[in-house]
């Protein structure tokens, strides 16, 4: 009996016959009739075989219980339901109770499906609200991110376009600085200028009136009765006389400074506009630099040279008629201070800049020609010649190559080899007042300058053809009177 139940229960009969049921209470007012009498059929087929496979463990039970086990039961339960044919009031009522209770839950089973039905529709729909909600929050997030991305876009422009206008404005603001400073810088030469024309102005008019003075003073002596006296007296050179004889020593300490700080203007600035001058011609920047170093050199050379000139010829001239309290040394320094326009500075340019075409030390290109810097080496003379106007003179150290580093005379450059003890080549020269160094120089120091400047002498000796007399004219240095540079008037 134990199998035939288990089996029963496997199969799942009743289940099957109860889905089976209710489906076809959900499609019966859609079925035709002979699908609802074929549904019905496929009921009773399968309420018989389980009422079979019912009968066969009631029978396998009856066995179990003996000859006469559930017999009172079958009695009582069985024969009556089956004699009445289904009729039994007994078997009616419980057939209608089992109905009902079927009918019961198939009503709550049809509610419950119908309010997860309700339910489901309902979540369905508000799904469908949401996603709708979430699209439309999709589009406005896409526009948006579309509205931020073009707003970027022109901010990015807007951006740039400052950016531009700042540099552009930038670079106007500078031109109009540099624009300012060379005024300001014009108005200043002009103002120095005019300042020099108006002592130059006042100081011919002191020799003027000198003059007159002499004359009437010839003239008195002229008509005195005493021929003796007219013989003995001679005419002399009319005295070239500045007009606050002194004056040269009195604003020597201004002048100094001024001359110091311009020393320092030409190593701070002009020198690296020479620089890229030389740079679009030669690519070696020690060259570059090696040149810049002689330049300096050779036009305090040609300055010192050109002042010690221009001193002899005033000399020569205003010891002719000198007379008064001052000495003769402070009238030819206070000439020379008020007349330096005098200096042709031409001159010393083109001694410079002949010097440096003959220097073994530099080396440059065939066609290259040191007219390029001649503003340098123009405002070099001028100021090396304000220089010896001063007392003491300024002056630069003598510098040598592979020479001993000295810190109180140079600063080291920045591609310098801090440990080395030698010089390998100069960059600018130290500014010394009586053998006291007031400006440091620039120097570059490295290891083996020594050996590597001798080989450097020994290879440009040997590439390098210069005739007995460009090696006499370097090794002198002293040019011609010629071309010494000195115009001298009145």
């Amino acid at each position: 009996m134990a199998d035939s139940l288990k089996r029963l229960v496997t199969a799942e009969s009743c289940r099957l016959l109860q889905e089976k049921l209710e489906n076809w209470y959900w499609d019966y007012e859609i079925n035709s009739c002979d699908q609802n009498l074929n549904r019905c059929c496929e009921l009773i087929e399968m309420n018989s075989v389980i009422q079979g496979q019912l009968f066969t463990i009631l029978n396998e039970t009856s066995r179990e219980g003996g000859h006469y086990g559930g017999v009172e039961t079958i009695k009582t339960r069985l024969l009556p339901w089956l004699g009445t044919c289904f009729s039994h009031a007994t078997s009616g009522r419980l057939f209608e109770t089992n109905l009902s209770f079927n009918q019961d839950s198939i009503e709550k089973e049809r509610q419950l499906r119908q309010l997860a039905t309700s339910q489901t529709l309902q979540l369905q729909e508000e799904l469908t609200s949401t996603r709708l909600e979430l699209d439309r929050v999709q589009q406005d997030l896409a526009q948006t991110q579309l509205a931020l991305e073009d707003t970027k876009t022109k901010s990015a422009t807007t951006l740039l376009t400052a950016a531009d206008e700042i540099i552009q404005l930038r670079a106007v603001l500078k031109a109009s600085l540099a624009q300012e400073e060379d005024s300001l810088r014009w108005l200043d030469r002009l103002s120095d200028y005019e300042q020099q024309q108006i002592e130059m102005l006042r100081d011919k008019l002191s020799i003027v009136e000198a003059q007159k003075s002499v004359l009437q003073s010839r003239i008195a002596r002229s008509r005195s009765p005493s021929p003796r006296r007219i013989r003995s007296r001679s005419p002399s050179p009319l005295p070239l006389r500045s007009c606050s004889p002194g004056r040269a020593r009195s604003t020597n300490a201004s002048r100094h400074g001024v001359l110091v700080a311009r020393f320092g203007d030409i190593y701070s600035r002009e020198r690296f506009d020479a620089e890229r001058i030389l740079r679009a011609y030669i690519g070696d920047m020690e060259m570059v630099q090696r040149i810049i170093y002689t330049a300096a050199v050779e036009s305090f050379q040609a300055a010192k040279l050109a002042y010690r000139q221009f001193k002899m010829r005033v000399r020569k001239t205003l010891s002719i008629g000198h007379s008064g309290p001052e000495s003769l040394e402070d009238t030819v320094l206070d000439y020379i201070v008020h007349h330096e326009d005098l200096y042709d500075v031409q001159a010393s340019v083109t001694e410079v800049i002949r010097s440096m075409k003959i220097n073994p030390k530099i080396s440059f290109p065939p066609e290259f020609d040191f007219v390029v810097i001649n503003s340098f080496i123009r405002e070099l003379c001028r100021v090396a010649f304000s220089m010896q106007t001063l007392t003491p003179p300024l002056d630069i150290a003598f510098g040598m190559d592979g020479e001993l580093f000295s810190e109180t005379k140079y600063h080291r450059s920045v591609d310098s080899d801090y440990t080395a003890a030698l010089v390998a080549y100069h960059v600018w020269p130290a500014l010394m007042e009586n053998d006291v160094v007031i400006v440091k120089g620039e120097a570059v120091t490295k290891r083996g300058a020594l050996w590597s400047h001798r080989s450097r002498s020994r290879s440009k000796s040997r590439s390098r053809s210069v005739s007995p007399l460009l090696s006499h004219l370097s090794r002198s240095r002293s040019p011609s009177p010629r071309r010494s540079g000195i115009k001298i008037t009145g």
